[in-house]
């Protein structure tokens, strides 16, 4: 499932990449000082690419129906510098269903989704984005975190590579679990028109 640098023996860990590129390898630093982070979500690409000190990994996804914004109720994908603010749902199961940032109890199946087609479903594991740039997506109307974006994973049934969320970031359920396992909170979002 997600993208290109996959079987990797020892398995690399997100984590292992620190917040700073300093002490880093040149050829890593370079990756980190052009996304300032270890995660760059393209919304052009609908593409999610996770940078590790061997190389990256690329996950599809889905961001907002509406584009680009970071106003509040626009339902837009915020762009610019974020990070993670909190991990939610790890020890979940990867088809536990999540309403307010708390696990129901329900595990999704088509079953379920049929008796609830309308419902905007949050998967797996939730990665809570706070934004870094005051006036673009901190503070105010535009507060990426007051706003509840996140990455997370969505039913099977979901198409990736097609805008289609509410302004989340939507990924495939093993993707999503991988990255939340792999990664800390306080790492780097990027996220980018083209």
């Amino acid at each position: 499932m997600g993208g290109s640098q996959r079987g990797r023996t020892p398995r690399e860990k997100l984590q292992d990449v620190v917040p700073s590129p300093k002490g880093l390898p040149i050829l890593f630093r370079r990756c980190f000082e052009r996304t300032r982070g270890p995660l760059e979500i393209n919304l052009q690409t609908q593409n999610c690419r996770a940078f590790t000190q061997e190389g990256f990994r690329d996950y599809p996804c889905s961001t907002a129906l509406n584009g680009a914004g970071e106003q509040e109720g626009s339902g837009c994908t915020p762009r610019g510098q974020h990070r993670i603010r909190a991990i939610i749902g790890r020890g979940e199961s990867d088809r536990a269903v999540f309403v307010g940032r708390r696990a129901t109890g329900e595990l999704w199946t088509p079953e379920l989704h049929a008796e609830h087609p309308n419902r905007d479903w949050i998967l797996g594991r939730i990665l809570w984005l706070c934004g870094n740039e005051r006036g673009l997506n901190r503070g105010g109307t535009v507060d990426t975190q007051r706003r509840y974006i996140y990455l997370h994973g969505t039913p099977p049934v979901e198409p990736m590579g097609v805008p289609l969320s509410h302004g989340c970031i939507r990924m495939r359920l093993a993707d999503i679990c991988e990255l939340a396992d792999d990664i800390k909170p306080g790492a780097f979002v990027t996220i980018l028109e083209s």
